[in-house]
């Protein structure tokens, strides 16, 4: 206050700093060139702010497919068997896990790496992510082939989980800076990418695993063969004396499948789903997409007006000694900035990070086992229409209800503001997860096809909630701690999104697979043990040792059961939609807690920053 001159001080300390950053960051290699600190930022002369749209959505494209693993985690549950899992094959637990992990290695990334990515810029950010996210699949592609649980974990889990976190934010931060009129549209828009991601995942790995696809060798029909089990594997006799092991493949096995084959015995290991080699083509495809969008995407020049926002000025403003924050237009909703140390001291931070996880776990949940899980309930009930084709159908449309959900709740939000569009979400979920074991009894019970229709809307509705939850969180997080830290801060709050991509999954195969052993248990009470030892060659006492196995079956334990049994399958779910629709209520009580930075709260944080100067230098 004491400076007779503040504007020229001003001005001198901008044209320093100016001067210092071209010295200090002027290219120096064609590398440099491509991805270094300068690349991010658009000439003065381009303000076509709509093209930046493209390669942010193409990126959250790539990394989005994920969500469709429910069609890759099916078919390797049969890489070795084909038709039907062998013992040696993958359970579905552990066919589903690289969801879990990918997502919980994406929020990792995305938390410790916030401040490098800033500081890297979106190019160099993208580049890298391209290279783990494509590498990852080319790895996880490997793993399938040596039959590697360690190696597809490590590839497409954990380093494709980088790839995704290292890409992630990067892409909404720049189009915040190209939007700052329409921060929900943006976030919305770019994150749309995430959600269509599994939309081309879908039909691509359908197409690419049918044109990969080795049939195995057929033996005959079950009646024409004596088969025992030795070690734990169904074994059978060939025609040559040979010794082989098999697999009982019948009407329920083939239903799932989506080739012309016929009922018996087939030769483990002579075949081959394609998985591999969809894996590998993917991974290049994926590569190379993200990497040409890292070259496209820039931020806007400091001297660029966009909307009637003046342009972004790199000052230091002594005689008030802070950085201006916001212009006078959109001071009413941005009068502070917290950081991401300062956010993540306020109680707003973890119950908006709690309701987050909550409508995040049901709906991860609900992809970790989309297509498994409409063949299990609904074939044996209506098996014209639910057949391998319907159940990918079923994750196109779940996929569909993602993308459409972030787009159509991100311009809600717009509308009636991000705390009111949670609130629905929250108060919405409890009756719609407790309304599905209802809607499934009735399609068992009618066997009609407009309640299954109803069950297909109410998945899909719970799954546009949690991507409109993924859409709306950024600028929600802007409207509660400002938007000029909001790619570190959403980074941060991602780690909650880990929580729930291996929790939601996790819970809903722990209870599937405790209602599935009871169930078994159930029907064991229907069927002679004379009657079961002949089919399965060994007795009942040896039953957890067949489950493990994957011998025993509730399809085929039902094939030897009396007539008129009840098919217990439809019901394997009831428990994990009750215990999904709890969580639904503690999202609803945290949520209710969060309420806007008190006075207090912000001039506490004000008053720490006021202690330094600040250079407001516009984030890439």
């Amino acid at each position: 206050a004491n400076l007779p001159n503040t504007k020229s001080l001003t001005a001198c300390l901008s044209t320093s700093i100016d001067s210092d950053n071209e010295k200090n960051s002027k290219p120096t290699g064609i590398i440099d060139r491509l991805f270094g600190k300068e690349s991010n930022v658009g000439s003065p002369t381009f303000n076509n702010r709509w093209l930046m749209i493209a390669p942010a959505f193409f990126t959250h494209m790539c990394i989005g497919s994920p969500y469709a693993w429910s069609m890759m985690g099916d078919q390797i549950t049969r890489e070795l068997g084909f038709v039907a899992s062998s013992p040696l094959d993958w359970t579905l637990a552990q066919a589903a896990l690289p969801l879990s992990i990918v997502f919980g290695a994406h929020g990792l990334t995305a938390s410790l790496m916030g401040k490098w990515q800033m500081e890297a810029g979106s190019r160099k950010a993208i580049a890298t992510a391209a290279c783990c996210f494509g590498g990852g699949f080319l790895i996880g592609g490997l793993g399938i082939y040596l039959h590697s649980l360690p190696l597809l974990y490590a590839g497409y889990g954990i380093l494709g989980g980088v790839g995704i976190g290292l890409s992630y934010t990067p892409p909404i931060q720049t189009l915040f800076n190209w939007f700052p009129d329409k921060k929900g549209l943006a976030s919305g828009v770019v994150v749309a990418g995430f959600g269509s991601g599994a939309l081309v995942f879908t039909p691509l790995v359908q197409t690419l695993t049918k044109y990969f696809a080795k049939m195995p060798e057929y033996l005959g029909p079950v009646s024409d063969f004596t088969t025992q089990v030795i070690d734990g594997k169904l074994m059978a006799t060939k025609a040559t004396g040979e010794l082989v092991e098999v697999v009982q493949c019948g009407a329920q096995e083939l239903s799932k499948l989506a080739y012309p084959l016929n009922e018996g015995l087939y030769v483990v290991g002579t075949g081959s789903t394609g998985a591999t080699e969809a894996m590998l083509a993917m991974g290049l495809g994926y590569f190379s997409i993200m990497m040409a969008s890292s070259l496209f995407l820039k931020s806007p020049h400091p001297s660029v007006s966009l909307a009637n926002f003046p342009p972004a000025a790199t000052t230091v403003d002594v005689e008030s000694e802070k950085a201006p924050l916001v212009d006078e237009k959109t001071k009413e909703n941005e009068q502070y900035d917290i950081t991401v140390d300062d956010a993540m001291k306020t109680p707003q931070f973890y119950l908006l990070g709690a309701t987050f996880f909550c409508l995040s776990a049901g709906g991860m949940g609900l992809f970790s086992v989309a297509k498994p899980m409409m063949s299990e309930v609904f074939s044996a009930a209506l098996p014209a229409l639910v057949t391998s084709v319907f159940a990918s159908k079923f994750v196109l449309m779940l996929s569909s209800g993602n993308l459409g959900g972030r787009l159509g709740w991100a311009a809600v939000s717009d509308m009636i503001g991000r705390r009111n569009t949670f609130m629905f979400f929250t108060f919405a979920s409890i009756p719609l997860y407790l309304s599905i074991p209802t809607i499934v009894e009735t399609v068992v019970t009618s066997q009609e096809a407009l309640p299954l229709y109803t069950f297909c809307a109410g998945t899909t509705f719970a799954v546009s909630i949690m991507g409109g939850g993924f859409s709306v969180m950024p600028a929600y997080e802007a409207d509660l701690f400002g938007p000029k830290f909001i790619g570190a801060i959403h980074g941060r709050m991602l780690l909650f999104m880990s929580a729930a991509s291996i929790g939601g999954p996790l819970l809903l195969l722990k209870l599937r697979s405790i209602s599935e052993k009871s169930a078994v248990m159930d029907l064991l009470q229907n069927v002679s043990p004379e009657t079961f030892e002949k089919t399965f060659g060994s007795p009942t006492s040896n039953i957890n040792e067949l489950l493990e196995s994957k011998i025993v079956t509730i399809n085929k334990l039902l094939a030897i059961s009396p007539p008129g049994t009840i098919d217990p399958s439809p019901h394997l779910y009831d428990t994990t939609m009750m215990a999904l629709s709890g969580l639904m209520g503690v999202a609803t009580i945290t949520h209710l807690l969060v309420r806007p930075l008190s006075q207090a709260q912000i001039n506490k944080f004000k008053t720490a920053a006021n202690n330094k100067v600040i250079v407001d230098i516009p984030a890439d």
